[in-house]
């Protein structure tokens, strides 16, 4: 009987030594340690197979998404002047696609209006086309609908007129159907 209770004390020592030993070692970024339904503490729930050894490492959801965003002003900063050179090779990087569409944008020389902003929102093929027209998603407030399809137009007109961009094929498969969106800001001065 002594025996037993030896085994049960020492098996009771060796799990207390282990649990603490693993969780001295975290691999998992910002902290966030894999939970069970038990624990009491914060955690994050994961999923694991029986058949992974180590730590499960929960699938993180970053901040980046599937969007890319991109901000075209008609008349960029000095500081960000070099973002606005049309790239003299195939586009290889996001980098040289918004360097691309930001030398594309022609704002409008008729009905413009200081300080007008104008999202939309599309995806390329991976050939460098458009699928579909670009679907407007934002204007700014108050503005006369006469003013807000001029630059709709602009805005279809400068991108119709550099497509089809000449993607290499990496940039292509990774770009295809993912959504871009871009806000054009008009920061002339218009004297309107």
């Amino acid at each position: 009987m002594w025996r037993g209770i030896l085994v049960l004390i020492l098996l009771a020592i060796s799990m207390v030594a282990a649990d603490a030993q693993r969780r001295q070692i975290n691999p998992i970024p910002f902290s966030h340690e894999p939970c069970s339904v038990l624990d009491g503490r914060p955690c994050t729930p994961s999923f694991c197979s029986v058949l992974e050894h180590g730590p499960c490492i929960p699938e993180m959801d970053y901040p980046y998404g599937e969007n890319l965003q991109l901000t075209i002003e008609s008349v960029p900063s000095d500081a960000d002047r070099a973002k606005y050179q049309k790239p003299d090779h195939d586009l290889d990087t996001i980098g040289d696609l918004f360097a691309e569409l930001r030398t594309c944008w022609s704002p409008p020389s008729d009905n413009a209006r200081t300080g007008m902003q104008m999202s939309v929102r599309f995806s390329f093929n991976k050939t460098g086309g458009l699928i579909g027209p670009p679907r407007l998603t934002y204007a700014t407030a108050g503005v006369p609908a006469d003013t807000r399809t001029t630059y709709l137009i602009a805005i279809n007109s400068s991108l119709n007129a550099c497509l089809p961009l000449k993607f290499t094929n990496g940039l292509g498969g990774a770009l295809a159907g993912r959504p871009i969106a871009i806000r054009y800001v008009d920061n002339r001065e218009t004297g309107r």
